[in-house]
C-alpha cells in the first residue's frame, strides 16, 4: 500500500517531486565535494611537504655568511636536527625568457633563482612528486610558469646576459614546498651542477637560504626567538612551516570552506521547501486523515504514509549526489593536482563524502519528523468538520478593492496576497535573499581584489609605478642614483623613496627579536590604517595587524628598538593591513640601517600626459636590472591564482543563484497555485482571464525577489564583507572593505534575477488556463 502511494503521490507531483530532488542532490553533491576537496588538500599537502622533506625554519641572506660559524652554532643548537645552506644564483627578468616568448620576464614582479637540488632535505619534486633530476642543458621549471606562460615540455629557456647567452629546454616542471603560491615572489628554476657552476661563475652574486630541520616542529616559535636573537645572517625574510602550510592552503582552502557553506545553505533551503511541500500536502489531505484517524488508523501508521515519500526521495537525491561529487571534485581540484599533488586515495576517499551525503540525509528525514508531529494536533470532528487547517490573515480592511485607484486590479491582488500571508511567503523571501548573497559576495571580492585601491592590503601606497632595487653589492649608490635620475625626471608629479632593513627588537621578556621596518616618508603616497595614522616624527612607528597582534599591541603603546647602536623607544601611530611578507612588516621616518638593508623601493606617480608603458620600458632600460611594475600588474602577479580561483568560483555561484531561485520560484507557486485552486476559480468564473492570473503570482514573485535583492544586498555588504574579512585575517587583512561596481550590483545583477524569476513565473502559472469553477464543483 505504501509502494501504491507513493507512486501515486510522485506522478501527481512531478515537477514539486523534480525540484525537491534537486535541491537535495545539490546540496549532498557540494558537500560530499567539499568534504572531499579539503581531503584531497590535507593529504596533498601533507605528501608534498613529507616527500620534499621542508625545512622547518628558513632565512634568507643576500651578501656574505661565514659557513663554519653557522655550523657550530647549529652543533650547539639542541632543537637542530639538520641544517643546510643553499645557494640561488638570481638572473634578473630582463634577461631571462621563458618558452616561444620574444619579450623577457622584464615586468614581472618574481625573482628567479637557478639551483642545484638539494642533498640533505628541501627537495624539489617533479610533476610525480619524486625528486627532479635534469642532465646537462635541461631545465625544470616553476609550475607556476607552466600555468601562467602555458609551457611544456619541450619548451626553451633563454638567458640572453651581457657577458653570455644560455639556452636550456624544459624537461620537467617543479613543486617548490617553499614557492609554490604566486604571493611567494621567490621562484625556483633547478639546473645540472655543472650549468650551475657556469651561471654562478658568469652571473656573479649568490643568494642564500639557511635551512634547519628541528628535532621536535613544535618548538619552532623557542628555535625562532633563539636564531632571532643570535649573530646568525639575517639579511633577508624568514620563514617557518606553519607559514609554507597556510600559504599552500589558502586560496584551495577558502574554496572548500565556501562549498561546505553552500552545501549546508542548500540543505536548510531543502528543509523549508520540504517543510512547505508537507504542510501544502497535509492542507489538501486534511478531510482525508480525519477519516483515517475516525476509522482506527494509527498517527504512526499516518505518518509513515507521508514519511516514506520523502526517505525514497532523499535517499536517491543523496546516492545521486554522492556518486556525483567524484567528478565534481576532480574538477574543482585541479589546481590542488597540479601545485601539490595527487595524494593517495585511501579509504577515506569514499568514506568521507559518504559520511557527509548520510549527514544531509540524516538531517532532512530528522526534520521531516518533526513535521511530521503536527499529526498530533490534528482534532478528528475539526477535521470532518471543516476540512482545513485553516490559515490566520491579517486584517483586510487595509486592502479593500474599492479603495484602490492607483494599481491595476491583478497587481494590488498580487501584493494583498503577499502582505495577507506574509508567513507563507518567508520561505521564498529567505531564497532570494541567500541568492543575492551568494551571487554578490564572489563578485563584490573579486571587484575588490582586481581594484587599484587594493594595493592598500599589500602594505603599500597608491601610485602610478613602482620600483624595486633587490639588496647586492653596491645597491645603496645604485639606488642613490636612481633616485636622483627620478628628481630629475620632468615627467614625475611626485616619488617617495623607501628602505626595508631589519632592526633589533628588544621584547618585554628581555629576548631579543628582528623586525623588517620600511623607512621613508609615508604621507606622500599614505596607506589606509586601520586604527591610527602614519609615522611622522622619528620616534613613532606603524605595525602590520599580524605584528600588532603578535606583539599584543595597540595604537599609543610602545616597543624598543636598536636603532644607530642605542635603545630607542618607538610610540605606535597606527596599525595596517599587510597580507606581503607573512604580514609582519612595520614603517617608521627613521634613518634605515645600511648594515642590514633587505631590499629598496620608489613609488612614483606620472604627470597627467606621461604614457605609463612607455614610461616602463624606459625605466627598465635606465634602471636595469631593477623591477619596474605598474600597481595593477603588481597585483594581477602577486594573487594572480587567487584572482583566477575567484573568477570561477564567481562564475559559479552566479549561475547556481539564478538556478536556485528560478527552482524554488518554480517549486512555491506550484505548491501555491495548488493550494489556491478555489480562489482561482472563482476569479476566474467571475470574468479574470488568464493573464490577469498570471499578473498577479508574478507581482507576488517580483514583490517577494525586491525585498529578497535588497535585504541580500544589505547582508552581503555588511555580514559578507565580514566574513571576507574573517579568512584574509589569517594573512594580516582583518578589515577588508569592499569595492563595489553600483552598475553590476544594483542594475545588471537584480534585473538578471528579476527577468529569470518573471520568467519562471510566467510559464510556471501556465497551468491556471485549466482552471474553472466547473472542475472545482465536480472535485
Amino acid at each position: 500500500m505504501l509502494l501504491h502511494l507513493l507512486k501515486r503521490d510522485l506522478y501527481k507531483k512531478k515537477s514539486v517531486t523534480a525540484i525537491l530532488f534537486i535541491f537535495i542532490l545539490l546540496s549532498t553533491l557540494l558537500a560530499s565535494a567539499g568534504t572531499n576537496m579539503i581531503r584531497e588538500l590535507v593529504s596533498s599537502m601533507s605528501d608534498l611537504l613529507v616527500k620534499s622533506a621542508v625545512p622547518h625554519y628558513v632565512q634568507m641572506h643576500s651578501g656574505t655568511l661565514d659557513e663554519r660559524a653557522i655550523e657550530r652554532w647549529a652543533s650547539d643548537t639542541q632543537l637542530v636536527d639538520m641544517h643546510q645552506i643553499v645557494e640561488m644564483v638570481p638572473v634578473e627578468g630582463s634577461h631571462l625568457y621563458l618558452g616561444h616568448q620574444d619579450t623577457p620576464e622584464s615586468t614581472s614582479v618574481m625573482d628567479f633563482y637557478f639551483v642545484r637540488q638539494n642533498e640533505k632535505f628541501d627537495f624539489l619534486l617533479n610533476l610525480s612528486n619524486e625528486r627532479v633530476e635534469v642532465s646537462e642543458g635541461e631545465i625544470a621549471v616553476p609550475v607556476f610558469f607552466m600555468q601562467q606562460r602555458n609551457l611544456s615540455v619541450g619548451d626553451r629557456v633563454r638567458i640572453v646576459h651581457p657577458k653570455f647567452i644560455r639556452e636550456f629546454t624544459i624537461s620537467d616542471f617543479v613543486r617548490d614546498a617553499q614557492m609554490n603560491p604566486s604571493i611567494i615572489h621567490s621562484k625556483r628554476f633547478v639546473i645540472h651542477p655543472a650549468d650551475y657552476d657556469f651561471l654562478k661563475q658568469q652571473a656573479g652574486g649568490v643568494e642564500y637560504l639557511i635551512e634547519f630541520r628541528l628535532t621536535d616542529a613544535g618548538k619552532l616559535g623557542e628555535f625562532h626567538t633563539l636564531y632571532q636573537a643570535s649573530d646568525m645572517p639575517k639579511v633577508g625574510p624568514s620563514i617557518d612551516l606553519n607559514m609554507f602550510r597556510m600559504l599552500n592552503a589558502l586560496t584551495d582552502g577558502v574554496i572548500a570552506v565556501v562549498l561546505l557553506l553552500v552545501s549546508l545553505l542548500l540543505i536548510v533551503i531543502a528543509m523549508l521547501c520540504v517543510r512547505f511541500t508537507l504542510l501544502s500536502t497535509l492542507e489538501e489531505d486534511y478531510r482525508e486523515i480525519g477519516v483515517l484517524k475516525a476509522i482506527g488508523a494509527s498517527r504512526r501508521h499516518i505518518r509513515s504514509i507521508y514519511l516514506v515519500k520523502y526517505v525514497a526521495l532523499s535517499a536517491a537525491a543523496a546516492l545521486c549526489g554522492f556518486a556525483a561529487s567524484f567528478p565534481a571534485m576532480q574538477l574543482m581540484s585541479s589546481n590542488i593536482t597540479l601545485y601539490l599533488g595527487q595524494a593517495e586515495r585511501g579509504l577515506l576517499y569514499i568514506v568521507l563524502p559518504l559520511f557527509s551525503a548520510a549527514m544531509m540525509f540524516g538531517l532532512l528525514l530528522l526534520f521531516c519528523t518533526m513535521v511530521l508531529r503536527r499529526f498530533h494536533r490534528i482534532s478528528v470532528v475539526e477535521a470532518l468538520r471543516s476540512g482545513s487547517i485553516g490559515e490566520a490573515k491579517v486584517s483586510g480592511r487595509r486592502w479593500r478593492l474599492n479603495r484602490n485607484r492607483l494599481l491595476p486590479i491583478p497587481v494590488f491582488l498580487g501584493l494583498k496576497n503577499v502582505f495577507q500571508r506574509l508567513r507563507m511567503f518567508g520561505l521564498l523571501f529567505f531564497v532570494f535573499v541567500a541568492s543575492a548573497f551568494l551571487l554578490l559576495v564572489p563578485i563584490h571580492f573579486l571587484n575588490t581584489i582586481k581594484s587599484p585601491d587594493f594595493v592598500s592590503y599589500l602594505g603599500i601606497g597608491r601610485s602610478d609605478l613602482r620600483i624595486d632595487l633587490q639588496y647586492s653589492d653596491r645597491m645603496d649608490e645604485r639606488f642613490k642614483s636612481t633616485v636622483d635620475a627620478i628628481r630629475n625626471d620632468e615627467d614625475v608629479e611626485r616619488f617617495s623613496p623607501l628602505v626595508t632593513s631589519r632592526f633589533r627588537l628588544l621584547n618585554d621578556d628581555g629576548t631579543v627579536d628582528q623586525l623588517n621596518v620600511e623607512t621613508g616618508d609615508f604621507t606622500i603616497f599614505p596607506l589606509e590604517y586601520v586604527q591610527g595614522g602614519a609615522p611622522i616624527r622619528d620616534n613613532e612607528i606603524a605595525l602590520s595587524v599580524q605584528n600588532a597582534r603578535e606583539m599584543e599591541r595597540k595604537v599609543g603603546d610602545t616597543i624598543r628598538l636598536i636603532v644607530g647602536g642605542k635603545e630607542k623607544t618607538m610610540v605606535i601611530s597606527g596599525i595596517y593591513q599587510d597580507i606581503t611578507n607573512g604580514g609582519r612588516t612595520a614603517k617608521a621616518a627613521i634613518p634605515h640601517d645600511p648594515e642590514s638593508v633587505l631590499w629598496y623601493t620608489i613609488s612614483l606617480d606620472l604627470k597627467p600626459d606621461v604614457d605609463l608603458q612607455t614610461k616602463i620600458a624606459e625605466y627598465e632600460k635606465a634602471f636595469e636590472p631593477a623591477k619596474v611594475t605598474d600597481l595593477q600588474g603588481y597585483i594581477r602577479q602577486t594573487l594572480g591564482q587567487t584572482i583566477a580561483q575567484l573568477r570561477n568560483l564567481a562564475v559559479v555561484a552566479f549561475f547556481v543563484s539564478i538556478f536556485l531561485s528560478m527552482l524554488m520560484t518554480a517549486l512555491f507557486l506550484s505548491l501555491l497555485m495548488a493550494k489556491d485552486r478555489p480562489h482561482t476559480a472563482i476569479l476566474r468564473s467571475i470574468g479574470f482571464a488568464h493573464r490577469h492570473i498570471r499578473t498577479q503570482y508574478v507581482t507576488m514573485s517580483l514583490t517577494v525577489l525586491i525585498a529578497g535583492i535588497v535585504t541580500g544586498t544589505i547582508l552581503s555588504n555588511t555580514i559578507g564583507q565580514t566574513l571576507v574579512g574573517a579568512i584574509w585575517s589569517l594573512l594580516g587583512a582583518s578589515g577588508i572593505r569592499f569595492v563595489i561596481e553600483p552598475v553590476q550590483a544594483y542594475i545588471v545583477c537584480p534585473l538578471i534575477l528579476m527577468l529569470a524569476v518573471v520568467v519562471t513565473s510566467w510559464i510556471g502559472t501556465g497551468s491556471a488556463r485549466r482552471i474553472n469553477i466547473a472542475e472545482m464543483i465536480k472535485e
